[in-house]
C-alpha cells in the first residue's frame, strides 16, 4: 500500500493558501479516482482506494502543518506502510510558481512540514511532490506568504498545476518515481506547457 499525503492547515481560514496546495492536489486526486475523503481518525481526513492496480491511502493531516508528522506516523504505523512507500504533495518556496519537481528522500528546505514527517518517520526516505509557489523577496515575510491565498494571476493557471500534479501522482503510482521525475521534472506550467 501507499500513502499519498497532501500538506496544509484545516480550517477556513488557510483553505485557498499558497501553504494547502497539497490539500487542493489531495483533493482533484481523490475525486478524479472516486476515493472518498471522508474518514477521520489519525489526525487526519482520509480514504483509501485502488489506482493503478495498488492499493492507496490518501490522507489530509488535520494537525496544523508543523505536527503533519505526527499524523503520517500513525497512519503508516497502523497501515504498515514503510517510508519508502510514503508520498508527500507539498508546497515549495525554492520553485518558481508553476514548477512541479518530484524526488525522493532529500533535505527538507526549511519546510516545517516536511521536517515533521522526516522527525517523524525516523529518516527523509519518503517520496516528494514539490509545488512551486515562489518566494517573497524578503526573508522575513516567508511566513506571512505562504498563509496568504493566491493571486489573481497565479488561480488563472492554478487548476493545469493542480491537474498535471495529479497526472505526476499517478505516474509514481503505476510507473515509479524516476520515470514519473523523467516525465515531469523540467516542465513549467505557465500560459503555455513547456518545457526548460
Amino acid at each position: 500500500m501507499k500513502l499519498i499525503v497532501g500538506l496544509g492547515n484545516p480550517g477556513a481560514r488557510y483553505r485557498f493558501t499558497r501553504h494547502n496546495f497539497g490539500f487542493f492536489v489531495l483533493d482533484q486526486l481523490a475525486e478524479d479516482q472516486d476515493i472518498m475523503m471522508s474518514q477521520t481518525g489519525f489526525d487526519a481526513l482520509w480514504g483509501k482506494g485502488v489506482i493503478a492496480g495498488q492499493s492507496v491511502l490518501l490522507a489530509k493531516p488535520q494537525t496544523f502543518m508543523n505536527l503533519s508528522g505526527k499524523s503520517v506516523r500513525k497512519l503508516a504505523d497502523f497501515f504498515k506502510i514503510v517510508v519508502e512507500d510514503v508520498l508527500v504533495v507539498h508546497d515549495d518556496l525554492d520553485l518558481p510558481f508553476g514548477v512541479i519537481r518530484l524526488k525522493a528522500g532529500g533535505g527538507q528546505g526549511g519546510h516545517k512540514g516536511l521536517i515533521s514527517i522526516c522527525d517523524s518517520l525516523g529518516g527523509p526516505e519518503f517520496q516528494r511532490v514539490r509545488l512551486g509557489i515562489g518566494k517573497p523577496a524578503q526573508r522575513s515575510a516567508v511566513e506571512r506568504y505562504v498563509l496568504e491565498p493566491f493571486t489573481e494571476s497565479e488561480l488563472r493557471i492554478l487548476p493545469r498545476i493542480i491537474v498535471t500534479a495529479r497526472s505526476a501522482i499517478l505516474e509514481v503510482i503505476s510507473s515509479g518515481i524516476k520515470t514519473a521525475m523523467n516525465s515531469y521534472n523540467g516542465m513549467v506550467i505557465n500560459d503555455l506547457i513547456q518545457e526548460v
